[in-house]
């Protein structure tokens, strides 16, 4: 199983150290020295390294600096600005904190209100600017978004395979004037 860690930004010196754009919630886990990660290039690049080892990682301010054992000065860096970086985990392998999930932990779990009646299933994890959205499949066949934050998303039991939504018209169930 594979996740996305993050996104290589400009170069930052000219060692060949880049500015990550982070995707984890475990930074200090994902680019520990040793770590080798799958680099997946943009649409239309020239060739570029299909792995990248990590030698070194440091917060600079806000920043997260990564030095790759295949970047050997500024010019590489450059070359590989944009590249998306994979990271392998086992499918039964769960974030440090309790309260976050990956992505296929959520995927296929039903969807419930807080009475146990049946909404659908999560179809999707939609990873926003300000939130991550679940997608849900209604049993009519509708796809809705529903914002994962506790107030709406109260519970999530990986183990029975479901999650409760704090439902109300317009969210998952439709508004009673848009029932056909």
């Amino acid at each position: 199983m594979e996740v996305v860690v993050g996104r290589i930004g400009k170069p930052h010196g000219i060692r060949g150290e880049v500015t990550l754009d982070v995707r984890t919630d475990e930074p200090e886990r994902r680019f520990a020295p040793g770590t080798t990660l799958r680099a997946e290039a943009p649409a239309g690049a020239d060739r570029r390294p299909t792995s990248l080892t990590v030698a070194r990682a440091r917060w600079h301010q806000s920043t997260l600096l990564v030095t790759f054992e295949e970047l050997e000065d500024r010019n590489a860096a450059e070359a590989v600005r944009g590249t998306v970086l994979h990271a392998t985990i086992g499918h039964d392998e769960v974030p440090d904190d309790p309260e976050e999930y990956y992505d296929h932990q959520l995927v296929g779990l039903a969807v419930v209100d807080l009475d146990g009646t049946a909404l659908g299933e999560v179809t999707a994890v939609v990873h926003g600017s300000a939130q991550d959205l679940l997608t849900v499949r209604t049993g009519d066949g509708r796809d809705t978004l529903v914002p994962f934050v506790s107030a709406l998303v109260p519970e999530v039991d990986l183990a029975a395979g479901r999650l409760v939504v704090a439902d109300r018209p317009g969210l998952v169930t439709p508004f009673p004037e848009d029932e056909t």
